[in-house]
């Protein structure tokens, strides 16, 4: 569809076949985000045993997925169930601001987990004095802001650039270089800015990860084989949640910058990085760690035990009565 005069909305493009079928798999995948996440929010919030900064930083880890899910999915799915899926420009460029913020203050959580680990490996004794309720809840302040103010430039940018037609995205999303080659005029700058700001958060935070995980290594090698084994079963899943995450936004950002890449695997790339990470970061983590498989065992256990003792109560109630 190409517009006459200033462009108001635009067309999101991509998933346009057997609507159905992908509304089945994106609404399942939604639900497993939810569940998964509120699981984990819920267990650490209640369960006693998991007051450790480490799960702290997993409780804000799982707010930001639900988040970051929420600001793409359900706009996906209600243009699933129409016949052409538009979205005004206005709410394009905020889906577009939050979309990037949520995944680059992801990164950032995950950086501050990575220097949480390095600190109960390598400082164990010195643990409690260095990672502080304080100090934690500066890290996730600092990650939040470090999102949200960074991709805020290249955000002001397209905001500035002149619409003309065509409006159709050809993406599942309003995703930045989406939309940003749909514009009239010069878009050197947009893509300077753009390009800078995704290196500067994806190497900038992988090399302070990088750098917690060779001083770990070291650590590691120096400790005996029963503390190595502790050492490795506290990494694992950070270490696979990591791989996952950062493997999947290259090839998103590379994928735009070969000019052979097909549109369509460049946007099945970018559904798997926006929509299946949120997804597998609760299943990873719950497989891999005894402590919340033990905390959802004992929350399941209080949840059986209260209707049982109702019911125990009622008889009791009754022979009082006569």
């Amino acid at each position: 569809m190409n517009v006459s005069g200033p462009v108001t909305f635009f067309i999101i493009e991509g998933l346009q076949e057997k609507k159905m079928l992908m509304f089945g798999v994106f609404f399942t995948i939604y639900v497993v985000v939810l569940c998964g996440n509120s699981m984990i929010i819920y267990l650490v919030r209640t369960d006693p045993k998991l007051k450790s900064p480490m799960y702290f930083f997993l409780h804000n880890l799982s707010f930001s997925d639900m988040v970051y899910a929420t600001i793409s999915i359900p706009n996906l799915l209600s243009g699933l169930l129409k016949e052409e899926h538009t979205i005004s420009k206005t709410g394009c460029i905020l889906q577009m601001y939050f979309f990037l913020s949520m995944g680059s203050s992801c990164r950032g959580i995950l950086t501050a987990m990575a220097f949480d680990r390095y600190v109960a490996i390598c400082k164990p004794l010195r643990y409690t004095t260095i990672m502080t309720k304080r100090l934690c809840i500066l890290l996730v302040f600092a990650a939040w802001c470090f999102g949200y103010g960074l991709v805020f430039p290249a955000v002001c940018l397209v905001i500035r650039l002149d619409f003309c037609g065509p409006n159709r995205v050809k993406h599942v999303l309003c995703d930045h270089s989406s939309v940003v080659r749909l514009a009239c005029g010069s878009t050197i700058v947009n893509n300077i800015v753009s390009l800078s700001t995704a290196l500067v958060i994806l190497l900038g935070t992988f090399s302070l990860i990088l750098a917690s995980y060779i001083s770990i290594g070291k650590a590691v090698y120096h400790m005996g084989r029963a503390e190595r084994l502790k050492a490795f079963t506290t990494c694992v899943s950070h270490l696979i949640v990591v791989c996952i995450s950062y493997v999947s936004a290259t090839c998103v950002y590379v994928s735009y910058r070969v000019a052979t890449f097909s549109p369509d695997a460049r946007m099945i790339v970018a559904v798997v990085y926006s929509v299946l990470t949120p997804a597998l970061n609760p299943i990873i983590y719950s497989l891999r760690n005894k402590e919340l498989q033990q905390a959802l065992t004992r929350a399941l256990s209080k949840c059986v035990a209260i209707p049982t003792a109702r019911r125990k109560t009622i008889p009791a109630v009754s022979k009082v009565t006569k």
